[in-house]
């Protein structure tokens, strides 16, 4: 498996093409590209997380880059530190939700946004040039650590104007917490104590050892789903390793869908001042109808959190986020954040007085079928694949932004390539699940290898 190297960061399968070597390279490349400055490094719970911040910062302090280590600490929490100590950029290591056997590098700007396709072509060019700026004994960084980045992350969700941290405590919510044993073990109760919930843990110890598959699905959240019910919690909240995704659990088990933390995030933020929102391209049709619900334009992107960013930007929208339960607001930083969508979640839910699920049916509703093809499956090139199906529905005029994206009345299908597996992703979305399948059977069917 070679490593996968895109706007979502640099990863592969530890100790065969993410290596030492390639970490040094990649890192001694980036930290060139920011000629010198701090740098804040922190990591997921995986068991090779260790061992990559060591190199990673070894060679960070090798190009001249003062290091502040924050350890093991969500993805948004490590993007709040690069805007707490004013820091010239931030690596995180995670794969996300991939493997326990992945690992890589995320790499953000000043501003703690993700490098863009330019940026990151900049540090990609250092890299395959190997025109590194390795220092003297003299001019190498120093590493320092910051022990409470978790608590002023808290904080400074706490602070927002539209947090009633009273109101909220005056629900005593009782909530279940699976955190996969990722990097929101810690964090995520911590945010939810504060905030008066009775908290049940399950899986909430850093091990980097998942008990189950990471990625926040529900065929992989049967265990959470289950203990809600039998401990008659009013819902549960489920992170992947690094937490910046965010999967909600009504009170009856059920899942209230990957697609609508941002909408439920959406409605929120817009009751509380106006605006238009930014998602991606493969996000459902419900994040517009919430949006035009409240006045605004929802704006659509190629998938991709910094392309999601860039277009919030773009626009001047007030929330973005993207349709695997990614909350972008831009009131905190440029980033997807579980744990501002979790206190903008218990807000909401405290002054609806609702249940979960009065909530989830009060919103539009749509099915969404999320597949995948392995590329090998296909026997095809994808962007073969991707050809094809632009030719073959031409008459529908398909988006190609982002992959091909075609519109029916009835729903839509997209395909695109992952950007973080060798997989071409196929997303359809109707108003129920068997016409979702269908429309994505259809397409597929006009593909001949």
């Amino acid at each position: 498996m070679a490593l996968m190297i895109s706007v979502s960061g640099i990863r592969g399968i530890f100790g065969s093409h993410l290596n030492p070597e390639n970490l040094v390279r990649f890192t001694a490349a980036y930290g060139t590209w920011l000629n010198g400055g701090t740098v804040v490094v922190g990591r997921d719970s995986r068991v090779t997380g260790q061992i990559c911040e060591d190199i990673v910062c070894a060679t960070l302090q090798s190009v001249g880059c003062s290091v502040i280590k924050t350890g093991i600490a969500p993805t948004p929490t490590v993007a709040m530190g690069v805007l707490r100590h004013e820091a010239a950029g931030g690596i995180i290591l995670t794969a996300s939700h991939n493997p326990e056997q992945w690992n890589a590098l995320k790499l953000l700007n000043g501003k703690s946004e993700f490098l863009d396709a330019d940026q990151g072509s900049d540090v990609l060019k250092i890299a395959d040039e190997k025109s590194f700026d390795y220092k003297l004994f003299d001019e190498i960084g120093s590493v320092h650590t910051d022990d409470d980045i978790i608590d002023y992350h808290i904080d400074k969700i706490l602070a927002l104007s539209y947090i009633d941290e009273k109101q909220i405590r005056k629900k005593s919510f009782k909530i279940a917490v699976d955190a996969v044993n990722g990097a929101g073990s810690h964090a995520l109760p911590a945010l939810l104590k504060r905030l008066g919930a009775e908290v049940h843990e399950l899986h909430c110890e850093p091990t980097g050892i998942f008990p189950h598959n990471p990625e926040p699905l529900p065929e992989h959240l049967t265990e959470i789903s289950e203990y809600v019910v039998e401990n008659s919690c009013d819902f549960g909240l489920v992170t992947d390793p690094d937490a910046d995704r965010l999967a909600i659990i009504d009170e009856n088990g059920k899942m209230f869908g990957e697609e609508y933390t941002q909408v439920a995030a959406f409605d929120f933020l817009l009751s509380k001042k106006n605006g238009d929102t930014a998602t991606n391209l493969s996000s459902s049709r419900a994040a517009e109808e919430i949006t035009k619900k409240h006045g605004g334009t929802c704006h659509r992107t190629a998938v991709g959190e910094i392309n999601v960013v860039k277009g919030m930007q773009k626009h001047g929208a007030i929330i973005s986020g993207e349709g695997n339960g990614g909350v972008i607001n831009p009131d905190l930083h440029p980033g997807r954040d579980a744990l501002v969508g979790t206190a903008m979640f218990l807000q909401l839910m405290a002054v609806n007085g609702m249940t979960v699920s009065e909530y989830r049916a009060g919103l539009p509703h749509y099915e969404m079928v999320k597949q995948k093809v392995a590329l090998a499956d296909l026997g095809m090139d994808a962007d073969d694949v991707l050809k094809q199906i632009a030719k073959k529905f031409a008459q529908h005029k398909p988006n190609l932004t982002d992959g091909v994206k075609i519109d029916f009345d009835n729903g839509w299908v997209h395909f695109r390539k992952s950007n973080t597996e060798p997989i071409v992703r196929i997303y359809s979305e109707a108003a129920d699940e068997k016409t979702a399948r269908e429309l994505a059977s259809d397409v597929l069917s006009h593909i001949q290898a």
